[in-house]
């Protein structure tokens, strides 16, 4: 089995054990190929056209590196984005409950920002 395939099929069970819609027809979907096309990506059987790593690095938050087997870190910056956990961690809501949620969650953070703005300055 290659790298890719390893570091591939890695990342869905990593992402499967916090939530478990990351089966591989839910990855195939998201990354728009069909599940069979999917498995062999997983099974080393076949490679997917460099579009297609690209899209999968992004979806699950690694670099197209990491995937290659070029570097060990999956990421440089290791903290996932509000849009990467959006995505992935609540992947069972739709996109505009997930754009709702993530409005939702950058007012909260303006607020609290501006709070401890406001301690700092002793407001």
């Amino acid at each position: 089995m290659s790298v890719f395939a390893k570091r591939l099929k890695q990342c869905r069970e990593d992402k499967k054990n916090v939530n478990p819609v990351f089966t591989q027809e839910h990855v195939a979907n998201k990354i728009g190929v069909a599940r069979t096309t999917y498995t062999a990506y997983e099974n080393g059987t076949k490679m997917p056209p460099l579009d297609t790593v690209n899209i999968i690095a992004d979806f699950f938050d690694v670099s197209t590196d990491y995937l290659l087997g070029r570097i060990d870190t999956p990421n440089i910056d290791s903290t996932p984005t509000l849009n990467t956990w959006l995505r992935q961690e609540n992947a069972d809501l739709s996109e505009s409950e997930r754009d709702e949620l993530g409005s939702e969650i950058e007012d909260y953070l303006a607020v609290r920002k501006q709070r401890i703005l406001e301690k700092r300055n002793g407001k």
